[in-house]
């Protein structure tokens, strides 16, 4: 049976995309940026949300199997602590949203739950606030793992650290001895193969400002950026930067599909 995925603070789709190379269903995203949500609700099917602090999820109770969010990392940032300002985590107004998707979570109950931040987000507040969205998650009835992950595992020319958190209900049940992200990435890493298309090998570099924005973040095609071509370039690569790079969540998707087989 075909799965079900949808997405919280969805920016351009990057989970979507790696949802349609599953094969998945999508049925919802949520994005606030009226630029991205455009896009989405050009590019993908699926229900669309724009605020997520205003939309009741209960809709969708028992009928999602993954749920992915990359909540935004503005108060985990390193770049927060430029200027003596310091770091609020998720008593910021922006990272501070984990606890609407937290929220989610608990309206959907999915099976499968795969948040993003930036790597900092384990250390912010010397890990007291990883520690509250794990026991938030624990309190749900979720088991969660997660791993700091590079663009590059998955081939991409950049390096862009990540933190990926799967979460997974008690239904779950893991081969004895082993993690969830035992074996993510090890395959794509070994057989060296390019990157959405370009000449560029797994762990090259560009040199300088790469040619076509969307191959650096992980995008084959230039859909985004034919779509924003009227538009300010600024958005473009501003949404690009926050996007997640789908070639890993594809990675993280297979996982999943494979322990649920």
């Amino acid at each position: 049976m075909k799965k079900t995925h949808g997405s919280l603070f969805s920016g351009i789709g990057a989970p979507e995309l790696a949802s349609e190379w599953m094969g998945w269903k999508n049925l919802f995203h949520c994005e606030i940026n009226d630029f991205c949500r455009s896009f989405l609700e050009k590019r993908f099917k699926g229900t669309s949300y724009a605020d997520i602090t205003k939309t009741d999820f209960n809709i969708w109770r028992n009928r999602v199997d993954i749920l992915t969010g990359g909540f935004p990392c503005q108060d985990a940032s390193k770049a927060k602590q430029m200027g003596g300002k310091g770091q609020l985590g998720l008593e910021g107004e922006r990272t501070g949203l984990w606890w609407h998707m937290c929220r989610a979570v608990d309206e959907i109950r999915p099976r499968w739950v795969v948040a993003e931040n930036v790597a900092n987000i384990t250390r912010v507040n010397n890990g007291r606030d990883f520690a509250k969205i794990l026991h938030s998650l624990s309190e749900l009835g979720y088991n969660a793992e997660w791993k700091i992950m590079y663009a590059s595992d998955a081939g991409a020319p950049q390096r862009r650290a990540r933190c990926y958190l799967v979460a997974y209900s008690d239904s779950v049940r893991l081969p004895e001895g082993e993690s969830f992200f035992s074996d993510v990435c090890k395959t794509i890493v070994k057989e060296r193969r390019l990157f959405a298309g370009t000449s560029l090998s797994v762990g090259a570099t560009w040199a300088g400002q790469p040619p076509v924005c969307s191959v650096d973040y992980g995008f084959s095609d230039r859909s985004l950026e034919m779509y924003g071509k009227s538009r300010l370039k600024k958005e473009v690569f501003h949404a690009y930067g926050n996007s997640m790079c789908p070639q890993l969540v594809y990675e993280i998707f297979k996982r999943i599909e494979e322990l649920d087989n």
